[in-house]
């Protein structure tokens, strides 16, 4: 036994040295041009500015969380060592974050410039970036989690299951640790880039009509910076909290069979506890095999070559699941159920088809949203043609996709789950989210990939390159809004199977038998947690509002008040449609002269301070909502608030994310040209301004509050969870 736990944190170890590796490849490139450099380090600047501001704020949060945890920690069944599993849990998160950011803001633009050579060397470069993000979280979740077990369990002994239970019990604060951070970083990163990218938009190509990324938008450094908050840091941190969740619900529910005269020979009893820390270690090692696979040549599809990594990676970790739960798990055994009082029997073949379930089901749930969302798909080709009678008909084409897209993702999560809980019981659910899960690595890099190429187009747009080097970009970036899309959809789809592993292993811990909804302070909390994701979201979605229209005050004020910015629009209007080239002298001095004027600075100002003021008050609510009900209703009523949060906030989350992808996609199908009944549209015809007003509706949609709910659904099940000892 001792020997599979000392080798767990190795797996960890080495998809970090493996992010070194990538890092250091990444920043020996050539950036290009100084302007090129120049833009690169704004954008970077005012990345880290943010980070630094949000974890100054989420400092004072964690610290004081940290001691209630070991204050009030049960001193039988848990230890004031909760706290500090928590505090090294914020930081994995933040750190993750933070490593993710760093690099991504070094690889746009190393991006950009290898696109003026060849879209080939382009991809590799954008990949390698966003495979840092993806090896970087898994490797912290591993190697965090794998690390406290081998300590706990030196210190307290897993002798009897009274010992194995505290130990887990202890490592949960390290998942609430790590959901703290993620909510937060979603919310403040959602907040931040919608704000940036509504006043760029609306500002920028409706009122002056220069293009979103242009070096005269002052706002477009901070869409930019947004990006990397939004889609790198926020998405990280999302998957990081989703896979150490699935990881930690599993180990609870494992716990269950210490004891078991079958699982005698299997590790000291622990085979259940240890398999879902070993299959995400393995994850890692397939997951960077994965990543070799993503290759395409010059004129190839970059979305064939990013599927190549990641079915292939999955199909890989099907051949290693079954060695591995062969190994770890007995051939069968009787296991009588402690919440439905049933007896039956599972065996090792089972467990390896629940997880392969869960497994199969993340690449639907990404398959049926690329489909939703998706360039060339029908349902983003019908928005584009409902956006020829206006920005209305655009907005109700976009909304009823995302409501009928929530129906086969539901679908397969609710055969998921019934499949899984017939091979495997409550565990064999738990065990499925972790096969969900178990490629991370290589799902997150390809999620990853898709900021860093948006940077790359930004970069280009600004640095003013040959229009082939954006049409490299822009087809890379395509492609990103998709992988982004499908990330979403996976973020989802786990968070609906870790949220009901940690729901099971909440009403262990809180020795929970059955939840009877006929009850009232049941039916009660069914409607609170229901109502939750639309309050959150309603939040969320404000917060975007406000912080745009200072936004947006502030891009108007430029344009009017800086004369240099103001005399290069006006000599942009007037040579439309001509090519630099064919302007006057007098226009190219004119418009040279407000190169480097934007105030930049005081657009990532706007946003940061809006981020960091807005994200308290819905971080809070997902925080104290479980301990306020709990505390009055008791743990059936808390087990009903989580039932209908879990509900309503994966069918929220759906909507809103497939429906600002599929709006997103709309709009760029419209800028690369596309012919409808024998006529033409492109950029700054009517269509596209239709198609842009819809886009800057679903962009809180599917970069705020639609992805932070997935983190609120988790939360509030690691919460309830840590909570659980102190009111049964």
């Amino acid at each position: 036994m001792k020997t599979i736990i000392y080798i767990i944190p190795v797996f960890g170890v080495l998809a970090l040295l493996y992010t070194f590796w990538k890092a250091s490849w990444v920043s020996k490139q050539d950036v290009g041009t100084e302007k090129m450099a120049r833009i690169s380090k704004y954008i970077a600047e005012g990345a880290m500015a943010f980070l630094k501001a949000e974890y100054k704020v989420l400092a004072i949060f964690v610290i004081a969380v940290a001691i209630l945890l070991a204050v009030s920690a049960d001193p039988v069944n848990s230890s004031p060592i909760i706290g500090i599993s928590f505090l090294i849990g914020a930081f994995c998160s933040a750190l993750a974050g933070f490593i993710g950011m760093r690099v991504a803001t070094k690889a746009n633009v190393r991006t950009t410039n290898k696109a003026r050579k060849s879209m080939e060397k382009a991809l590799e470069v954008a990949f390698a970036g966003g495979s840092v993000m993806g090896l970087g979280v898994v490797g912290l979740g591993v190697l965090g989690l794998g690390g406290l077990f081998l300590i706990y369990s030196s210190v307290y002994g897993v002798n009897t299951a009274n010992d194995l239970t505290r130990v887990i019990t202890i490592i949960t604060g390290f998942s609430f640790g790590a959901s703290s951070i993620a909510l937060f970083a979603r919310v403040g990163g959602g907040i931040y880039t919608k704000a940036a990218d509504v006043g760029a938009d609306l500002v920028g190509k409706i009122e002056a009509g220069i293009p979103e990324d242009h070096h005269l938008n002052p706002a477009t450094i901070a869409d930019n910076v947004g990006d990397n908050v939004g889609d790198v840091a926020g998405m990280g941190a999302d998957l990081f909290e989703s896979y150490v969740g699935s990881i930690i619900g599993t180990m609870v529910l494992g716990a269950a069979f210490f004891g078991y005269p079958e699982f005698a020979d299997k590790f000291n009893g622990l085979g259940a506890v240890l398999l879902p820390l070993v299959i995400a270690g393995v994850g890692i090692v397939v997951s960077i095999f994965g990543t070799f696979f993503v290759r395409v040549k010059e004129g190839g599809d970059p979305q064939k070559a990013l599927n190549m990594g990641e079915f292939g990676s999955s199909a890989i970790m099907i051949l290693a699941l079954y060695f591995i739960i062969k190994w770890m798990m007995p051939e069968s055994w009787t296991h009588e159920d402690p919440l439905y009082g049933i007896t039956y029997t599972i065996t090792s073949t089972g467990i390896f088809f629940a997880t392969v379930i869960g497994l199969i089901a993340g690449v639907l749930i990404g398959v049926l949203t690329e489909y939703y969302t998706g360039q060339g798909k029908k349902p983003v080709n019908n928005i584009v043609r409902q956006s020829l009678t206006g920005s209305a008909t655009n907005i109700i084409a976009g909304i009823g996709n995302g409501l009928n897209s929530t129906a086969m993702p539901l679908i397969v999560i609710a055969l998921s789950i019934i499949g899984a809980f017939h091979f495997g019981g409550l565990y064999g659910i738990a065990i499925a989210a972790v096969g969900m899960l178990s490629n991370t690595g290589i799902q997150l890099a390809v999620d990853a990939y898709g900021p860093i190429s948006d940077n790359a187009g930004g970069i280009a747009e600004m640095a003013e390159l040959p229009k082939e080097v954006r049409q490299r970009t822009d087809k890379l970036d395509a492609v990103g809004n998709t992988t982004a899309a499908i990330g979403k959809g996976f973020a989802i789809g786990s968070a609906a199977l870790t949220a009901l592993a940690l729901f099971g292993a909440f009403m262990m811990a809180a020795d929970i038998k059955s939840i009877d909804i006929s009850k009232a302070v049941v039916m009660a909390g069914l409607f609170l947690g229901g109502m939750l994701p639309f309050l959150f979201s309603s939040m969320a979605m404000n917060a975007v509002g406000k912080a745009a229209m200072s936004m947006i005050e502030e891009v108007r004020r430029q344009f009017k008040d800086i004369p240099e910015l103001a005399n290069a629009l006006k000599v942009m209007k007037k040579n439309d449609g001509k090519e630099q080239e064919e302007w006057s002298d007098d226009d190219k001095i004119t418009f040279a002269k407000a190169d480097g004027v934007p105030e930049y600075g005081k657009c990532v100002e706007i946003s940061t301070k809006a981020a960091i003021r807005q994200m308290v008050t819905p971080g809070l609510l997902a925080v104290f909502t479980p301990v306020f009900i709990g505390w009055i209703g008791g743990p059936e009523m808390l087990g009903g608030l989580l039932a209908g949060v879990t509900v309503t906030g994966v069918l929220m989350a759906i909507f809103q994310a497939n429906a600002g992808g599929a709006w997103d996609n709309a709009k760029k199908t419209i800028e690369e040209g596309v012919e409808i009944d024998g006529v033409k549209y492109g950029k700054g015809s009517e269509l596209h301004k239709a198609a842009v007003v819809g886009d800057t509706v679903g962009d809180p949609f599917k970069d705020t509050s639609g992805p932070s709910l997935n983190i609120l659904i988790k939360l509030m099940a690691v919460v309830s969870l840590v909570i659980a000892p102190l009111i049964k």
